[in-house]
């Protein structure tokens, strides 16, 4: 059994990711935290204790490092004794933090594809441009790496694998929608790393349609999709993370990903966009001042880890897939529900961190058995689904299908 966990990042999916790994310390071992600011790290490890959530006694300790050094982040791993990497750092340091890991023979998991700083929407597939170049090097060190192991890209690629395996001959289209019904009351902000959340919508919307790329532009393309618990809402055509691994996997299928948005956040968006704020190139001040002003806007928007208190409503995430069976067209939609509230009630972060920070989690402690400990690099589909729905079933993010036959849990199919 693998134990001793380091988490790289101190952010909103990080202090989830930290809640639960200490909720299950009997499995995961001695538990660390690193980044840049150690305070951050103190803070949610405070947290962590404020709510009595470490399961059993055990260290949990807050440490400094920079992720985008691969020196400084092997020393820590080998002065910690570290077996496996939860990185929910920014997706900068992803390559970095990879790096150290095949290095040290240390796991790695993260849940977010990897991106350059001075490059937005690359050339697809994305994994390809970064992750998979890599893949031979863990495949040799015997490093298991798991690719983009959060809720979307993450459980939605578990979300289609099985309901393709289960319910399927063929598959035809795995459309993920992506819909948050919640309110956190500020005029506006983002879910997530604005500056991250942004580079996701200005540039190119790619999807695996016809055997082939397809491009669209952001808000493009829309669709009204009628789901469980949050009912009728609108959701955009948009570019992520995991239709490149999907189409690699699936390329028979159309591969879509969906994200719903309130014309308030979409006029917002566009103004700034149009103004040339949310680039990610210098400009230079009347008073001789280099500014990114994706950063400056970042800067001046609410941290999204301060919403938590006062964020309500929930959230729906799944998939759609369609295909054949006995010669017969059959579509099941593979879906969780969360609440925003309930997050913060646990775990002191709002929903969208708490669906993005749970699976991680569980993904480690599978690793630690020996169940997804593979010795190579993989994207969430390519695992079997089952020990994972199981274990999420139990700490926090049951799996619901809804089909011909009605809506029930995965597991009474």
């Amino acid at each position: 059994m693998k134990r001793n966990v380091l988490i790289i990042g101190a952010g909103g999916v990080a202090q989830v990711v930290a809640h639960k790994c200490a909720q299950n310390n009997d499995v995961l071992g001695d538990l660390h935290i690193a980044s840049r600011t150690v305070a951050k790290c103190e803070a949610i490890i405070e947290s962590v204790h404020e709510k009595s959530a470490m399961k059993q006694d055990g260290v949990f300790a807050a440490h400094a490092v920079d992720a985008m050094d691969s020196d400084a982040v092997e020393a820590l791993i080998n002065t910690l004794g570290t077996r496996i990497v939860i990185n929910v750092g920014s997706p900068f340091v992803n390559m970095s933090v990879l790096e150290a890991c095949i290095r040290t023979g240390a796991a790695y998991i993260d849940t977010a594809i990897h991106e350059d700083p001075a490059k937005i929407c690359e050339t697809p597939p994305w994994y390809g441009n970064y992750e998979w170049k890599r893949r031979a090097d863990c495949a040799q060190a015997g490093v298991t790496a798991i690719l983009g192991a959060g809720f979307d890209p993450g459980m939605v690629n578990a979300f289609a694998r099985y309901a393709v395996d289960t319910f399927m001959d063929d598959v035809k289209s795995i459309d993920i929608v992506d819909i948050n019904a919640g309110d956190h009351g500020k005029y506006f902000s983002t879910n997530f790393d604005p500056e991250i959340n942004f580079r996701e919508f200005t540039g190119t919307v790619y999807s695996w349609q016809d055997g082939a790329w397809q491009e669209n532009k952001m808000f493009e393309k829309r669709r009204e999709w009628d789901l469980p618990v949050v009912g009728k809402q609108t959701a955009y055509m948009s570019g992520h993370d995991e239709v490149h691994s999907l189409a690699a996997n699936y390329p028979q299928a159309d591969v879509r990903f969906w994200m719903g948005f309130g014309e308030h956040y979409i006029n917002v968006f566009t103004v700034l966009q149009n103004l040339g704020l949310l680039s990610e190139q210098p400009v230079l001040t009347a008073e001789g001042l280099e500014v990114v002003p994706l950063k400056l806007v970042k800067a001046v928007l609410p941290d999204p880890s301060t919403l938590a208190p006062n964020y309500t409503g929930k959230t729906c995430i799944g998939d759609l897939v369609k295909g054949t069976k006995d010669g017969k067209d059959v579509e099941v939609f593979v879906y969780n529900v969360a609440d925003h509230k309930d997050a913060y009630n646990e775990v002191g972060s709002q929903g969208i961190s708490y669906t993005a920070g749970v699976p991680p989690v569980a993904m480690a402690m599978l690793v630690a058995d020996g169940t997804y400990d593979l010795g190579t690099m993989l994207n969430v589909e390519e695992l079997d689904p089952k020990p994972l729905f199981t274990l999420l079933d139990k700490i926090g993010l049951p799996t619901r299908v809804k089909d011909h036959n009605g809506d029930r849990e995965w597991h009474k199919v």
